[in-house]
């Protein structure tokens, strides 16, 4: 470990940056230990179904026995993470009627998450669905209304919120080490035309649907969304108020959706966030920062280091020990935010996002990442496309 590095034992004796270790109700719905299985369908064995696939098949406990895609090709590489029992199915709705399965996950384009989701709950399946959860406002607020009239799990696939780092940084955040916050800027660039090759009869607007306004919520829906869920949660809230601006500058392909937006959202408080998402140039690529009177937490992929301002020379008391201060710090100096998973084992947020899953499953919990959060992710994201549109402030008037 690099001597910049803040460990437990340091927190201890030398009062220094790390928090202490969470409990388990610190990432609410995530059990560890072994009971009777859980058995899932997938709904859209694309990139991402395949991905999810492969993190499933090395978690205890919990098997995906059921698949679907329009695409038998797809079968191909999934089959490798199926168990012997496994059945695949063209038609989604036969896999609503495998009886074997408590819950399905779909993971298929945005424009049919809605539909499938209702499919699903309709046939008594719990539901796992990937963000962002719906297409339009309209099919957010109804599906609150349908997942709160059932007894049945509907779980949105944000993941970070089962990642332990962004726990630690919640943590700190209450604690008021950062003072008053008054800004988030958050980016997810990619340098890439996000264009997949197409076969003899393929449609190009469906293999590439992410290019298409009929089918996509664009950059927003599929990349920034997970940061817009972050920011909702640090403050406990959702934005107020967006301005945004967009275009097609780069990639010009004849593609309909933006490949780089620019979004300002305004939170109670007047507590800005800007969210910018680019599709030519990957600098830095995902990165997140919170911006306190006292401190600023800069967050990357799996690190995150805390930065107190010049004029700050303690960050307050640390679990309510006196005199167990942070050590004054030169200008500029940061240092980096310990964390571990609850289990030791430092998974993939996606493994622990459907470990919680199968556990509200079994024991009939709310998820954390729940059709409520998902409902205003989904609305922030079509606010902001709608502002990008528009060329106007769109405000939340629900």
């Amino acid at each position: 470990m690099r001597n910049t590095d803040i460990t437990r034992r340091k927190f201890i004796y030398g009062g220094t940056l790390a928090l202490s270790a969470l409990t388990v109700a610190g990432i609410p719905g995530v059990a560890f230990g072994k009971a009777e299985k859980v058995r899932l369908g997938l709904i859209g064995c694309g990139q991402r179904g395949g991905g999810i696939s492969s993190v499933v098949s090395k978690l205890e406990n919990i098997d995906i026995i059921s698949f679907c895609d329009v695409s038998k090709d797809a079968f191909l590489t999934i089959k490798k993470y199926a168990p012997k029992e496994a059945k695949f199915y063209e038609n989604y709705h036969d896999l609503l009627n495998d009886k074997r399965i408590d819950g399905v996950i779909i993971a298929t384009p945005l424009y049919l998450h809605y539909k499938m989701c209702v499919d699903a709950l309709d046939a008594k399946k719990n539901v796992y669905v990937e963000k962002t959860m719906t297409y339009s406002i309209p099919e957010a607020i109804d599906l609150v209304k349908i997942v709160n009239a059932s007894n049945l799990i509907l779980q949105v696939g944000h993941q970070y919120r089962y990642f332990q780092m962004y726990h630690k940084i919640k943590e700190i955040i209450d604690q008021g080490w950062l003072g008053k916050i008054t800004h988030f800027e958050s980016q997810y660039n990619r340098n890439s035309d996000w264009r997949r090759p197409l076969k003899p009869g393929e449609d190009d607007r469906i293999v590439n649907w992410r290019m298409y306004k009929q089918y996509s919520g664009g950059v927003l829906a599929e990349l920034c969304a997970h940061q817009i869920d972050v920011v909702n949660w640090m403050l406990n809230g959702h934005p107020n108020r967006v301005i945004g601006m967009g275009d097609i500058n780069y990639w010009k392909d004849g593609r309909e959706t933006c490949d780089n937006v620019r979004t300002i959202y305004e939170y109670d408080n007047g507590v800005k966030s800007s969210v910018t998402s680019v599709l030519s140039n990957q600098y830095n690529s995902y990165a997140m920062r919170i911006m306190g009177s006292k401190a600023t937490i800069d967050i990357k992929r799996e690190k995150a280091f805390i930065y107190p301002e010049p004029t700050t020379k303690t960050l307050g008391v640390v679990d309510g020990v006196t005199g167990a201060t942070v050590e004054s710090l030169k200008p500029g100096e940061g240092k980096e935010i310990i964390y571990d998973s609850i289990d030791g084992l430092n998974l993939d947020p996606t493994a622990y996002s459907i470990m919680a899953f199968a556990d509200c499953i079994k024991n009939s919990k709310r998820p954390f990442s729940n059709v409520e959060t998902g409902k205003d992710v989904a609305i922030a994201v079509h606010m902001g496309n709608k502002a990008v549109d528009t060329g106007l402030m769109q405000y939340w008037d629900l």
